[in-house]
């Protein structure tokens, strides 16, 4: 988790596609094309593990777009293959909606 908040900060869209897993990976981010997100903090709020293979991480990251701040409140799967873990998709909370992860 902390990796991929660390690559969004620096819009490393690889390392980001390379850590989602295949079965709901996207096509390119195109993090660039949108608007400009300084990205402020992460805070995990809690990490449940699943078995052997399977894992939910609830965060909150923050960041500013053109000086507004704003919050993401995730719940994300991970998955475990081939000794790698893998984002498999999350849900926010109401408030927050949608960003790309």
């Amino acid at each position: 988790m902390r990796s991929r908040y660390t690559a969004y900060t620096f819009e490393n869209e690889d390392y980001l596609l390379a850590t989602w897993h295949s079965s709901t990976r996207p096509d390119p981010l195109k993090l660039a094309d949108g608007p400009h997100k300084k990205w402020l903090g992460l805070q995990v709020s809690r990490h449940t593990q699943i078995g052997r293979n399977h894992s939910v991480v609830e965060f909150i990251a923050r960041y500013k777009v053109g000086g507004r701040a704003h919050r993401l409140h995730e719940i994300s799967r991970f998955v475990r293959e081939g000794g790698r873990w893998f984002y498999v998709d999350g849900e926010t909370s109401p408030e927050t909606g949608w960003l790309a992860r």
